[in-house]
């Protein structure tokens, strides 16, 4: 990959661009190898210039907060883009209307709403990604996704051109959308209503304290590894898994977590290999004890 221009463009910005960079401490489950480039824009102008310069000469990948993602441990070819702090800007509309920057922490845009007491957001507060993880994933928790709080989606595609794209004409589905891949959320508009912020943070505090129970914390994971086979079962994939896996299964450093069996850690030094064996055998024991099949919520990036 000839890289001169973007070393030149790399002089130009406020923005940083490496070569050759680290993925692991990009990612909650510490794994992976390089990428070929890392770009982290502080501007729209600097995202539009680098997309037209890079154009179509190797693999684009948009990180968010690096949640739910799984790296090999070779080299991606290509670039890993992650939207700088200017992308993490977030405001009120209205009495009932937040706009929020991609790069914005769903957390920090639940606190937002009930400082304004909108309501509505509060189960955001306990999903660790950013914004725009959200919408490609139409996350949720407790009841609640974002297709029920979403009005509009703002991006750009991998040409450099902005678009805005109405929630209505957004297929959602269970941790899903048919949102384009080749495009790069810019920001979002949300809907909720009124209500008093004491009333907000009670909840919030509640759905908080019940994550707390059920979820490990403070560890090296992504989060929920399968989705609930939603359309095969009435039960969980954490039930599916407590039946037909034993009770903290572990390949080299990679674990299934003993407090929730749907939570697959990084112990220590786990690498690529170890993580794919488990999420392999897992998903086949589950086959073969219940015959259902069931897919990945995290994202393995090839």
């Amino acid at each position: 990959m000839i890289v001169h221009d973007i070393e030149k463009f790399a002089t130009n910005i406020e923005g940083d661009i490496s070569f050759d960079y680290s993925i692991k401490k990009l990612n909650w489950f510490n794994i992976g190898g390089k990428t070929k480039i890392f770009f982290k824009p502080n501007s729209l102008k600097e995202l539009i210039e680098f997309l037209k310069i890079y154009s179509n000469r190797g693999k684009i990948f948009i990180l968010g907060a690096g949640s739910n993602v799984l790296f090999k441990d070779d080299i991606f070819q290509g670039v890993v883009i992650k939207l700088g702090k200017n992308f993490s800007n977030i405001s009120k509309l209205n009495e009932e209307t937040i706009i929020a920057g991609a790069g914005t922490t769903q957390k920090k845009l639940s606190d937002f709403a009930k400082d304004n007491q909108i309501s509505g957001l509060e189960f955001l507060s306990c999903i660790p990604g950013l914004v725009g993880g959200g919408i490609r994933m139409n996350s949720g928790c407790f009841g609640k996704e974002f297709k029920n709080i979403l009005v509009s989606v703002q991006a750009i595609d991998f040409n450099g051109i902005v678009k805005t794209i109405p929630a209505d004409d957004i297929n959602f589905q269970y941790r899903s959308t048919d949102l384009n891949k080749n495009i790069v959320f810019l920001s979002a508009t949300f809907k909720g209503s009124k209500k008093n912020n004491l009333e907000i943070e009670k909840y919030m505090k509640l759905l908080k304290n019940k994550k707390e129970k059920a979820q490990p914390t403070k560890i090296k994971t992504g989060g929920s590894t399968f989705r609930n086979p939603i359309e095969q079962t009435d039960k969980k994939v954490w039930e599916l898994i407590k039946e037909a896996v034993p009770k903290g299964l572990n390949f080299g450093d990679a674990q299934i977590s003993e407090k929730h069996a749907n939570f697959f850690i990084n112990k220590k030094n786990a690498n690529y290999e170890d993580m794919k064996k488990l999420i392999d055998y897992t998903k086949n024991k589950v086959k073969e004890k219940t015959g259902i099949n069931i897919n990945l919520e995290i994202v393995i990036v090839q």
